[in-house]
């Protein structure tokens, strides 16, 4: 089992809860993992199926921003854009609600953006906007004012976190190995740059210092740098099932980001095989399952495996009745 030596938060001005659950996350790795599971819509079908199926819920929750991206066209999208739309909105509210007051819960957000500026349908991803990412980085672009201005959006969504005193996994830009979402199309060094720059303004204009800063990429001219991140992180969709505690995954992480940060599944379409990752011990904090078909019926991760990992001691999850962590008494 590999040892990992304790970082402080990037941000030198973290709040104490911030702190406190990336410590959390170092001491949890390697000697077990947090489960977690994305939901996409305020009807969180994912958590009720795998309580029923656990008598458990997962410690980590994921909520998506993706309405509230400032320039959605709604006169220029589909209907399954319009409805995916509906269904996350207020989901912010739903987080609020679930994390206040119980430390023991971890919110992680994913922020699918709509194209600060143009774009049609789901205009996150790069095939639907000309929106060109580059010319964020120069001084006085149009694009550059737009990508602020939503910024500035967003940060009065997480300063009410910040204000109840509830640490955030803040994942943006995710997946900018890829070129599919906008913030990728130009390669993962404009995303990194594009990352730096969020950091810069959301700690120190906006005090946002409730933020854990959690880098997606899995590329080494992709990784902005150990000052501005607190986990390593990557996606991981393999083709089909096979048992596996992503090890392999682990070591090029490591070896692309050259860091010693705690590491992190931020999703995936598979679950890890607990006895494997039971026995390698390799140190993912947590695992975040995707939503919908990934976790409701047995597409992609058959039920008996998920009661397998939600009882065994390793998995770090919450009791359904008063969500307490495994071990604890309610």
């Amino acid at each position: 089992m590999e040892s990992l030596r304790f970082a402080s938060p990037a941000n030198p001005r973290s709040s104490a809860e911030a702190a406190a659950l990336l410590k959390r996350l170092y001491e949890t790795a390697g000697s077990g993992i947090i489960t977690g599971q994305h939901t996409q819509t305020r009807k969180m079908e994912e958590i009720g199926c795998i309580r029923s199926l656990t008598g458990r819920e997962p410690a980590l929750r994921g909520f998506e921003l993706l309405s509230y991206s400032p320039n959605i066209n709604y006169e220029d999208a589909s209907e399954a854009c319009l409805t995916e739309i509906e269904e996350n909105r207020e989901t912010m509210q739903d987080a609020l609600a679930w994390a206040e007051g119980h430390p023991e819960r971890i919110v992680t957000l994913s922020f699918h953006w709509f194209s600060p500026i143009g774009g049609r349908d789901k205009s996150f991803y790069a095939e639907n906007t000309d929106f060109d990412a580059s010319r964020i980085l120069i001084d006085g672009s149009e694009e550059r004012a737009a990508f602020y201005r939503d910024l500035d959006v967003i940060a009065e969504l997480l300063g009410e976190f910040r204000d109840r005193k509830i640490p955030l996994l803040w994942r943006p830009l995710h997946e900018s190995d890829g070129t599919w979402f906008w913030w990728g199309a130009k390669g993962p060094a404009v995303a990194r740059d594009l990352y730096r720059l969020i950091f810069d303004y959301y700690t120190e204009e906006k005090d946002l210092n409730n933020l854990l800063w959690v880098w997606n990429c899995r590329l080494a001219e992709g990784y902005p740098g150990d000052p501005y991140v607190d986990v390593i992180s990557l996606d991981e969709y393999l083709t089909e099932y096979e048992p596996t505690d992503y090890a392999g995954q682990y070591r090029t992480l490591r070896e692309q980001t050259g860091s010693g940060k705690v590491a992190a599944l931020a999703e995936v379409g598979y679950l890890p095989d607990i006895r494997k990752l039971k026995a390698s011990r390799t140190p993912w904090a947590y695992y975040m399952t995707w939503s919908r078909e990934f976790c409701i019926g047995e597409t992609y991760n058959a039920y008996s495996r998920v009661k397998e990992l939600y009882e065994d001691p390793y998995a770090v999850s919450l009791q359904s009745a008063g969500d307490c962590p495994l071990g604890q008494e309610l």
